[in-house]
């Protein structure tokens, strides 16, 4: 309780001096409020700027587009702006509080892939947050991608701090965080696996999405549950002037996009569909075995919203995906995920932004087996009910306050066996369900202290219960049950309280440069447990219970940003430490999915994470892009792994490069390329071998003690607009993944050799040399 009080105590302190900074503005004033919209589809801008021109005096607007600016009588002319658009002026003249709504256009054709200083260059400088990235739906169409197919992960795996777990895997390690501890977010529903075909793709259709902001473990208080990073994605709501349908086909996918309005200016829906059809080839196979294969996904994103009038607004928005991989009549799986979001948004008078959301999360798989008579399925769900409310308070034009609460009912499935008959051989079992319910509450304030100054600071205070009907065991540290508890239906087993400070603090150090700092706590009561490097739809989600604690981390961050040449130029230099608390790792030849009592495969401790990144970034002219280094070191260290001694976390790589370039050649050519470079993910090799009834075993002394090989490729792009009419638009994209056919390392197997067993062979497998793709996209 000391902690919490502590907590509470800072908590009022800050807030104090919030109050003391807001007696300046006691004077009679009036607000001006409103929304600002794309002129074109009457779409919300996020992120966009209204500022008083001749005051250091302005606001962006949040997630709905919806500003307040409160401002003493008087007459004064302000900039609306945002990146890509074309900024207004408007002259006003203060006696009242007072609505505007401001419709921006779009710049020109040849200044599509142009992300303007204007409306970005203040908020990067003067604004507190750290380690955070907005990736524009326009990079995320021109970066060159494996098969074509544009993907919000794997585009975003290009930037420092950002790691992709495998060869062509959209898994992200955050940091030196693992897959498990990044907060996937489709319009506020959590994902929990974000990926098609094993990872190959991501679950997100790049055509149904408005925009993509990363949160590198200094999130913003209304963010909580994971320790390393928040993606939050936001659908496209649909366009209510008028109606559109745009698509593609690629070599193995397609793709179609239907929106328009409901009632024009008033309501709007989008609708968008992407199949992949590799099993259709498979079936045009004279061969038995492949033509009976099943390989394909899909996924469907849709969106409703509606004004009600000047203070409501309502959205309704959904996505359901789904993965089949089959082998004949032998094996299956089959996995997916489906989400559902209603929120609802209120203004009380002119100064209180209201969303209330309801929130639905479902994903699940299933696993079929047949072989040589024994047939049983395997299947698992994860599901959540979420209630969230959120208001911002426009206090003054130097305090907006943010508060809320967050309200989550998991419920979990780990595994039902079922045979499929006495000849199966096989035993129906079922894992005992879990449930958990984690509440948060947060507040955070952005306080302009001075002409040089901003803090931001507040926090959440979370609470997990392990609650319901099922038996929990306790283990002793060599992994053998001591006692077991049985709690009964609606029982609380467990509750863990933790508070979460955040803090950053930034100072302009002149118009184009500023320092930052900050500081974040977080806690995860969400735990993925995985015995292979690049996660699989099987890998075993637990909860936090009497014996697996929520994990803990603490990050402190440093940076540097300018901005060059008059903003067409921004540099950013971050150094962060991460402190792990609690962190998990399974034993030497642990089971991690078919034992049903998995606190006795597990072992706790702690770990760190630290690095340098530096981004360069070109934002305007023909040639855009950026280029990224990482240097950093991911470490664990848990009592019976590794001799007790640290030992590097599987996502440790020393080395992280990336360049990635967009060339406006023309009105009608585009050219795009990148290139990674990264050192090896750090593995665990065997250290000898021995012969046991005639076979040859393996042994390991060291968790993660040895490296894959480096890893590099160049992938290149290309776009031609075939053709620019008022009612129909096309173009073809095409290029080559891995273009000078990097043999990279995907996996490496070790066997004895041939002609002298006593010698040993390591086998390397590559998944992907050069791989060209083409693909015709539509819109009319």
């Amino acid at each position: 309780m000391s902690l919490l009080s502590t907590y509470v105590k800072q908590l009022v302190f800050f807030f104090f001096l919030s109050a003391v900074s807001m007696g300046a503005w006691a004077q009679e004033k009036h607000t001006i409020s409103g929304s600002v919209k794309a002129k074109a589809t009457g779409e919300s801008i996020i992120r966009a700027t209204v500022i008083v021109a001749g005051k250091s005096i302005g606001v962006t607007t949040n997630d709905y587009g919806y500003y307040s600016l409160t401002l003493p009588d008087g007459k004064y002319t302000l900039v609306i702006s945002s990146a890509g658009r074309q900024a207004q002026t408007i002259d006003i003249i203060l006696r009242e509080n007072m609505q505007v709504t401001t419709l921006l256009e779009e710049q020109g054709q040849l200044q599509n892939v142009i992300v303007t200083a204007q409306g970005s260059r203040g908020r990067t400088i003067r604004g507190t947050q750290m380690g955070v990235e907005h990736i524009t739906t326009g990079e995320i169409k021109n970066v060159p991608v494996l098969f074509g197919e544009k993907d919000v992960l794997k585009t975003l795996q290009l930037l420092p701090g950002v790691k992709s777990v495998a060869e062509g895997n959209s898994g992200l390690s955050v940091r030196g965080g693992g897959t498990d501890q990044n907060l996937i977010l489709l319009d506020e529903a959590p994902v929990y696996n974000a990926s098609h075909l094993l990872g190959f793709f991501s679950t997100f259709n790049s055509d149904a999405i408005k925009d993509v902001t990363l949160y590198k473990g200094n999130m913003p208080a209304q963010y909580g549950g994971r320790l390393s990073s928040v993606v939050d994605v936001r659908m496209n709501e649909g366009n209510n002037q008028d109606y559109h349908v745009t698509g593609g086909i690629g070599l193995i996918s397609a793709k179609v996009n239907v929106e328009g309005p409901i009632e024009k200016d008033k309501s709007s829906f989008l609708f968008t569909a992407r199949r992949t059809y590799v099993d259709q080839f498979l079936k045009l196979s004279g061969d038995s075995t492949k033509n009976k294969n099943s390989l394909y996904f899909y996924d469907l994103n849709g969106k409703l919203n509606f004004t009600l009038g000047s203070k409501d607004k309502l959205y309704v928005s959904g996505y359901f995906g789904r993965d089949n991989l089959s082998s004949a009549d032998v094996f299956g799986m089959n996995w997916g995920n489906a989400t559902a979001t209603v929120r609802w948004n209120h203004t009380f008078g002119s100064r209180l932004f209201s969303n209330t959301s309801l929130i639905y999360s479902d994903y699940n798989y299933k696993l079929r087996f047949n072989n040589n008579g024994s047939d049983f399925t395997v299947r698992s769900e994860l599901r959540d009910l979420n209630l969230k409310e959120e208001l911002q308070w426009y206090l003054d034009p130097r305090n907006t306050l943010r508060f809320g609460f967050n309200a989550i009912y998991h419920s979990m499935t780990p595994a039902v066996l079922t045979s499929g008959g006495e000849k199966s051989g096989v035993n129906d079992t079922s894992f005992q369900k879990r449930y958990g319910l984690e509440n948060a509450v947060y507040i955070s304030n952005d306080w302009k202290a001075s002409e040089r100054v901003n803090i931001t600071y507040g926090g959440r205070l979370t609470a997990f219960s392990a609650v319901g009907k099922g038996d929990f065991v306790d283990v002793d540290a060599s992994g053998r049950v001591t006692d077991t508890v049985h709690n009964g239906s609606g029982q609380v087993l467990k509750t863990y309280v933790n508070p979460e400070l955040r803090l950053a603090i930034s100072y302009q150090l002149d118009p184009n440069s500023s320092v930052k700092a900050s500081y974040a706590g977080n806690t995860q009561n969400m735990h993925l447990l995985s015995s292979g490097s690049a996660g699989l739809p099987t890998d075993r989600w637990v909860l936090s219970n009497n014996m697996i604690r929520p994990e803990r981390s603490h990050q402190v961050s440093v940076g540097y940003y300018k901005n060059l040449r008059d903003g067409k130029y921004e540099l950013t230099v971050e150094a962060y430490y991460k402190a792990l608390q609690n962190q998990i790792d399974y034993r030497d030849g642990a089971n991690v999915l078919s034992n049903g009592t998995i606190e006795t495969e597990l072992l706790y401790g702690k770990g760190r994470a630290y690095g340098v990144e530096w981004l360069l970034r070109k934002k305007q002219g023909r040639l855009t892009g950026w280029i990224g280094y990482t240097l950093s070191k991911s470490e664990r260290k848990i009592d019976g792994i590794n001799n007790d001694a640290w030992y590097n976390a599987f996502q440790d790589r020393t080395h992280d490069v990336s360049i990635v370039g967009m060339y406006k050649l023309n009105r009608r050519w585009l050219l795009s390329a990148d290139w990674v470079y990264n050192t090896g993910n750090a593995v665990s090799f065997p250290s000898g071998k021995y012969k046991a009834d005639g076979r040859t075993v393996y042994y390991y002394s060291e968790r993660n003690g040895y490296r894959m090989p480096a890893y590099h490729r160049l992938d290149l792009s290309a776009t031609v607009q075939l053709q620019q009419k008022k009612r129909f638009s096309s173009e073809l994209a095409f290029g080559v993944y891995n273009a000078y056919a990097r043999n990279n390392a995907f996996i490496i197997t070790f066997r004895d050799n041939k002609t002298d067993p006593g010698k040993t062979e390591a086998v390397q497998t590559t998944l992907f040399s050069a791989v060209p793709f083409i693909s015709y996209n539509f819109k009319f």
